[in-house]
């Protein structure tokens, strides 16, 4: 028996509707007798149909309509992610030329593969055969990216342009920058990279000095050249110093932080000494030495700028002194104007003082300069010491002397250096430091035989990183100057929390 197709029906339903006679469609239907087909309701099965097209046409629209609002999220989700992966890329870049280590290989970002952007998106086509289909629904997936480690939450369809086009929307905020200076080895007091915010920095440090001055002193008068007829008094000074310092710096915020530093000095003194016309073939020697807290100082750091590789960053600061060390006035002096029984001593304090002596307050301006492979970096610095009023110093005996007021020079400072990274853990840094002394004034004058001073040293330093919590760093310092300190050697050892 012949079985009954689709097409053979379709007749068979025309015939139905033109109310032919069953018979008839029958007989053009098949030629052999078969088993009678039950009549099809005409109306219920047309009202089926069309529902059903309907109701997949309008499935159809929303998922072409939803394919799209996806498809326009997708794109501006990477547009986002291009612009955090320049930003990435570009801050890892300019740390490495700051730390002179070679280039590192830089992730691709995701406009360096065919995406959604490369073939415009087409437009989609709707089908209406019944009612229009209602909007599409109002929630968007989240669309999430591992490697940035971003997600995002888009309620509501796209805006819509004038143009009728889907216009991209901002997505997420891109990480802002560091822009926090390159490290180097420091070698000078004030260091160029602040701490980080609400993070601690407890340094602890040792620093050792020697100094040797020779001094001739010629009082007399001459009655022919190369004869003197006076006092020739030779005297060679050595001072040996060891301060212990405590500094602990705080992030108040990116570009802000504070500095506290306690030292604790020894100094000790040897002068060498021989009158000559006096009778004496012996050198004469005279110690002295003195311990104890020094000078207290705070100070606060705030960054000017946001710098960047071949860009300067600034980093202007305000630093305050105190005088709780123990300062020359107060301690005994061997005198030489006054002193017991009307003799004459060696003008030296019998203990040395650990301290200045003077409350001072100095400005400055620091800089660093990234130029690939090495960086730049130096300083400006007034140093301004207040005036004291009523000052008298102890003598022998324990009398006083009144000096009333004295003004301490002020201090114009300046220093030059550059560094280099030698790999991942450790730095070179060398430089120059100069320091110019006013003259110390008393009542207003300067004071008989004062003269401005001139320091200037010259510094190499390393560093050397053990983690990213502590590391080590020494810096020689040798005098290039009469009245600077022979040789300095610093090491630091800066602790983070």
């Amino acid at each position: 028996m012949k079985g009954t197709s689709l097409i053979e029906v379709a007749p068979l339903a025309l015939a139905v509707g033109l109310g032919v006679q069953a018979g008839q469609a029958r007989a053009q239907v098949a030629v052999d007798p078969a088993p009678a087909v039950p009549p099809v309701p005409l109306q219920p099965y047309e009202i089926t149909a069309d529902a059903r097209l309907d109701a997949l046409q309008r499935q159809l629209n929303e998922q072409t309509q939803r394919l799209q609002q996806m498809r326009e999220a997708m794109l501006a989700q990477e547009q986002q992610i291009f612009s955090l992966q320049n930003a990435l890329n570009e801050e890892i870049l300019a740390n490495a030329r700051a730390r002179g280590a070679p280039a590192p290989v830089i992730v691709p970002s995701l406009n360096q593969a065919p995406t959604f952007r490369d073939t415009p998106a087409p437009e989609p086509t709707y089908i209406v055969v019944g009612p229009s289909p209602p909007p599409a629904s109002a929630a968007v997936a989240p669309v999430a990216s591992a490697s940035q480690g971003v997600q995002v939450a888009q309620a509501g369809a796209p805006a819509q342009q004038a143009d009728g086009t889907q216009a991209p929307q901002r997505v997420g905020q891109a990480p802002e920058s560091d822009s926090r200076p390159p490290e180097v080895a420091q070698i000078f007091d004030q260091p160029g990279v602040l701490t980080p915010k609400n993070k601690l920095v407890l340094e602890p440090a040792l620093q050792y000095g020697y100094s040797a001055n020779d001094r001739v002193a010629l009082v007399g008068y001459t009655i022919i050249p190369a004869i003197l007829i006076g006092l020739i008094d030779v005297r060679q000074v050595k001072t040996t110093t060891a301060v212990a310092t405590l500094t602990g710096r705080y992030g108040v915020s990116r570009r802000m932080e504070v500095e506290a530093k306690v030292p604790y000095v020894y100094i000790h003194s040897d002068t060498v000494s021989r009158e000559i016309f006096t009778g004496s073939a012996q050198d004469r020697v005279f110690n002295a030495r003195g311990s104890g807290i020094g000078d207290v100082e705070v100070t606060g750091r705030y960054q000017l700028n946001r710098g960047g590789p071949d860009k300067p960053f600034y980093i202007a600061w305000l630093r305050y002194k105190s005088r709780t060390g123990q300062d020359l006035f107060d301690v005994t002096t061997d005198c030489v104007t006054r002193c017991v029984a009307n003799t004459t001593g060696t003008g030296l304090p019998l203990d040395l003082p650990t301290g200045s002596g003077f409350n001072a307050v100095q400005p400055g301006l620091t800089w660093l300069y990234p130029s690939d492979p090495v960086v730049f970096f130096g300083s400006f610095s007034y140093l301004h010491n207040f005036k004291r009023s009523n000052v008298s110093r102890r003598v022998l005996g324990g009398q006083t002397e009144f000096l009333g007021d004295i003004k301490a020079g002020d201090i114009i400072g300046f220093n030059l250096g550059m560094g280099l990274a030698l790999n991942e853990k450790a730095a070179i840094s060398i430089g120059y430091d100069q320091s110019i002394v006013g003259k110390t004034k008393q009542d207003g004058r300067e004071v008989a035989g004062a003269v401005r001073t001139t320091l200037g040293t010259l510094l190499l330093g390393g560093t050397y990183r053990f983690s990213d919590r502590m590391s080590l760093n020494v810096a020689l310092g040798v005098g290039v100057t009469r009245d600077t300190p022979d040789l300095t050697l610093t090491a630091r050892v800066p602790i983070n929390f």
